[in-house]
């Protein structure tokens, strides 16, 4: 099947460039940054002068303007000739670093931080997540408390992308009573004094992302960094949930559409006992399979997001979005290492970092039974 034809011509132009973008400056190296467990700063560049960083963002904040299905159709084209999930996860952190800012923060924050971010000048992380805290976003611990023109932060933060090689963090802070109520997003740029990275965290996959425990020692923070208003940091966040879904399920589809591509073409290529693989039924039934969970999952996810666009309140459909194709990139990737045998189980395959990396999908970004009970209250089930 021709996934391509299901975009419109300005998006199938869009969804090939991004494709030739990959074959050109990502998958030559590709190999080499999972290794070294980073990416270069010469790809963000390379990203930004063609245009691949800043689609869907407003031209009056430095963006190429577009909207959810252009970036859709952009990053589906990276996975469709094999972008490992790091890399889009560390290539495109800004895309939960910035919305914030774009949608609440000052001139200041726009031009310090988004603009030079959009044009591939800067890295920016979003820190949430705490050692113990997990998806309890109204339970974070990190306090900032307010001293003349500045913030003086302290606490933890775990599991930030890009949190090594970025030049800041927009941090979750508690500034006000507990609960979601007294939360604040606090920018903090790298190089702050007390603001460090602990420890640089290991994965079993997503091994081109680097990951951090960071930690906040009385770090002073100008004031002016707050991103809007003083504790609602938590409904920025919570604003801006159904677009990470969406991202997420989008990946999820994408490690599962070339996961799919890749066994079938082995299929058709390998001979046993005499035969190609794909003269067997039993596995011409297995990529009959894969490819109906991948039709679901991306089918699904796009009327989502083109349902978002349209202005609809869609909370609940993101979170069955991201479950539905997320839980295919598990089991996709799980059969096309599978159809591949000992080949599939071998370090550096590509089917093998596809199931390595999916695996993180359905915990990342609010996990498949946080979302879960959350879509059960929104749909009247709780």
């Amino acid at each position: 099947m021709s996934w391509e034809s299901t975009w419109s011509e300005e998006r199938r132009a869009l969804r090939e460039a991004a494709a030739e973008f990959a074959r050109r400056e990502i998958i030559p190296s590709l190999a080499d940054w999972e290794d070294a467990g980073e990416l270069p700063r010469s790809l963000t560049h390379a990203a930004a002068k063609a245009g691949m960083l800043s689609v869907g963002y407003p031209e009056a904040v430095g963006g190429e303007g577009g909207d959810l299905l252009d970036v859709c159709a952009l990053q589906e084209g990276l996975m469709s000739v094999g972008a490992s999930g790091g890399l889009m996860a560390s290539l495109y952190t800004h895309g939960i670093a910035v919305p914030h800012m774009i949608a609440h923060g000052s001139p200041h924050l726009i031009d310090t931080f988004v603009r030079p971010t959009l044009a591939g000048e800067r890295i920016g992380s979003l820190g949430i997540t705490e050692p113990g805290g997990g998806s309890d976003v109204a339970g974070l611990t990190t306090r900032a408390v307010r001293d003349g023109d500045h913030w003086v932060i302290n606490g933890a933060k775990t599991f930030i992308t890009s949190a090594v090689r970025g030049d800041y963090v927009v941090t979750a802070c508690r500034t006000g009573e507990a609960g979601h109520g007294g939360i604040s997003l606090i920018v903090v740029e790298q190089g702050t004094p007390g603001f460090t990275v602990s420890r640089a965290l290991r994965k079993m996959g997503w091994h081109a992302s680097d990951t951090a425990e960071l930690a906040y020692d009385d770090v002073r923070v100008p004031a002016a960094n707050l991103v809007g208003e003083e504790n609602k940091g938590f409904y920025y966040i919570a604003e801006q949930f159904v677009v990470e879904r969406i991202y997420l399920a989008l990946q999820g589809y994408g490690h599962a559409m070339r996961c799919l591509e890749l066994a079938a073409a082995y299929a058709h290529e390998r001979e046993t006992f005499g035969k190609p693989l794909v003269k067997n039924q039993v596995v011409r039934a297995q990529l009959v399979e894969m490819h109906r969970q991948v039709e679901v999952a991306r089918t699904y996810t796009l009327e989502v997001a083109r349902r978002h666009i349209a202005g609809e309140q869609v909370i609940a459909e993101a979170c069955l979005a991201k479950q539905t194709s997320v839980d295919t990139a598990v089991a996709v990737s799980d059969m096309a290492v599978q159809l591949f045998g000992g080949a599939g189980y071998l370090h550096g395959t590509e089917v093998e970092r596809h199931y390595r990396d999916a695996r993180i999908l359905p915990i990342g970004g609010g996990a498949t039974e946080v979302l879960t009970d959350l879509a059960a209250r929104l749909l009247g089930y709780a």
